[in-house]
């Protein structure tokens, strides 16, 4: 069977639709951390504020009970963040090992090496598997964000 260009660049367009999707992902994940980090900084000031009117004249219980759900909820977006980031983190890597895997799919066409065949298949699995693990990342996230929303209806 005569290899021709158009074969050797639909087999690498593999990896490249998974770079694709990863990049669709990690686009979600950073609007996500961006919406985190605001709601952080909010709360934030909101807890100054709160801390600042204790100092002067006390808090009544409405207040005070709003400054602890303050503190438990930035801990817990703290954590959210972090897994947002390794979300962002386990998709920056499956990229990195779908752009190699594509690249040992074009060294293979041309060299014809079982060995270049098995890093190629074992970088485009390696991809997937970091695809998975930002995927179990991006769950925890959302079950966290559940748990915030939870604490915020209580009060």
């Amino acid at each position: 069977m005569e290899l021709t260009i158009v074969h050797i660049i639909q087999a690498m367009l593999a990896p490249g639709i998974m770079i694709s999707a990863c990049a669709l992902l990690m686009l979600g994940m950073n609007n996500k951390y961006s919406l985190i980090v605001s709601r952080i900084r909010t709360l934030d000031e909101e807890e100054r504020k709160l801390k600042s009117e204790k100092k002067k004249s006390g808090l009544n219980e409405d207040q005070e009970k709003r400054l602890n759900s303050i503190l438990m909820q930035i801990g817990k977006l703290a954590y959210r963040l972090k897994l947002v980031r390794n979300a962002v983190i386990f998709y920056s890597i499956a990229i990195a090992f779908f752009i190699i895997s594509s690249l040992f799919i074009g060294m293979h066409y041309i060299t014809e090496t079982k060995a270049i065949t098995i890093f190629a298949a074992g970088f485009f699995l390696t991809g997937m598997a970091s695809v998975l693990v930002g995927v179990l990342h991006v769950s925890k996230e959302v079950r966290k964000g559940y748990e915030i929303v939870l604490i915020e209806i209580k009060q």
